[in-house]
């Protein structure tokens, strides 16, 4: 599949540019005794700089060295322009003109070492987030939650007793607080409790089954009578 070629005019703007100022250079070092290859080699040199500094310049832009040389490399290609658009007589160039033109090739050779090896700068390291403080929190205490049983398990079958179902549980002075879970489970122990004795659960059996302080079985099984 061919691809459509299209012309950018900012290109096509920076060629004829390039071109005309080309020919202006070359014509003015012919005109300054610099004859065959050597003409054309001027206008090479002059854009070599312009570009060499401005490539520096993108790199280091505080870099003045950079800056002077674009300086001089501009000044060089307009002054050429300048100088061809009839101002100057091309048959007669001054003197100081020769001087500059003959000049040239040092002064670019000079401006390019220096550029090509000016150090590069490095880039700043990125800085470091600061530490977070350390937050300091109390412990948390523990908290145990004790599971009830997926399942009641099934009692032995009872003996016959031949003693009296003990007697009830008088209340306790002080009522301990049960949760409500607690409750609901030694609740299920006391009827299958009932189920299987046919009397009444005491307290220290529920103790037993539940593994809960005395204070603790007498409440529960108060609130279950």
């Amino acid at each position: 599949m061919f691809r459509t070629l299209r012309l950018d005019p900012v290109l096509i703007q920076a060629v004829i540019a390039g071109a005309l100022s080309f020919a202006h250079l070359h014509d003015l070092a012919a005109a300054a005794g610099q004859d065959g290859w050597k003409a054309w080699a001027y206008p090479v040199s002059v854009d070599l700089l312009l570009v060499a500094a401005w490539r520096r310049m993108r790199a280091d832009s505080g870099n003045r060295d950079a800056w002077l040389w674009f300086a001089i490399a501009l000044t060089a290609s307009l002054g050429a322009n300048v100088a061809t658009a009839g101002l100057l007589d091309m048959s007669d160039v001054p003197d100081w003109l020769r001087i500059l033109v003959a000049g040239w090739p040092a002064l670019a050779f000079l401006g390019g070492t220096l550029l090509a090896h000016a150090p590069t700068p490095n880039p700043e390291p990125a800085t470091e987030p600061e530490p977070m403080e350390e937050l300091h929190l109390d412990p948390v205490p523990d908290v145990i939650v004790e599971r009830a049983p997926e399942s009641v398990p099934e009692l032995p079958p009872a003996e016959p007793a031949a003693e009296e179902a003990p007697p009830a549980i008088a209340p306790s002075a002080t009522a301990v607080p049960v949760p409500p879970a607690l409750l609901d489970h030694a609740r299920k122990i006391a009827d299958a409790h009932r189920a299987q004795t046919g009397a009444p659960i005491d307290a220290e059996t529920l103790r037993g089954r539940l593994g809960v302080p005395a204070a603790l079985a007498d409440s529960i099984a108060l609130q279950l009578t």
